[in-house]
């Protein structure tokens, strides 16, 4: 059985994570869909609001887990006997990151491989940084994200005029 992790802190879970999801379920019998803690990037939802998300958008795909988890993400494949860790590729520019990412994981542990996967063309564009910024201006975001996560989007930055 070959298991794979796809992590990532998915602060929203957008439709370009989901193709990557769904794209990655059928090469690997098992996908875990790893949502990062990632404190230090000062998310909008919470691990539980993200978890809870992406459990909600892919619940429907039978071989995709979701868990949240913090440390290193080449220790939690290791502990979770996952042998391939599953990243997007949207731009050039993402490549040197993620290669930088993959050789040095290689140094913590050479018993998790990097897969690069690049989104289908329509979502090459979306990150969740530019839908978090959409959002949080009133913009429409329904185009990029699972109808859920937009409503949750709207909830957010709703209580966040309120308190201001």
């Amino acid at each position: 059985m070959t298991g794979a992790m796809y992590p990532g802190t998915f602060d929203p879970m957008t439709n370009g994570h989901h193709d990557l999801v769904r794209r990655a379920a059928g090469i690997f019998d098992r996908v875990v869909v790893a949502v990062a803690a990632n404190p230090g990037k000062a998310p909008l939802f919470t691990l539980e609001e993200r978890v809870e998300l992406a459990r909600e958008v892919l619940h429907d795909i039978p071989n995709v887990e979701i868990t949240g988890y913090s440390g290193l993400t080449v220790e939690f494949a290791r502990q979770h006997g996952l042998g391939v860790v599953v990243r997007g590729l949207r731009a050039v520019s993402d490549f040197e990151f993620e290669f930088q990412l993959a050789t040095m994981s290689r140094h913590l542990s050479d018993k998790v491989d990097y897969v690069f996967l690049t989104p289908t063309e329509q979502f090459n564009f979306i990150s969740s940084t530019l839908v978090r910024e959409i959002a949080s201006l009133g913009g429409n975001v329904a185009q990029f994200v699972h109808p859920k996560v937009e409503a949750a989007l709207q909830r957010a930055w709703a209580k966040r005029r309120a308190q201001q």
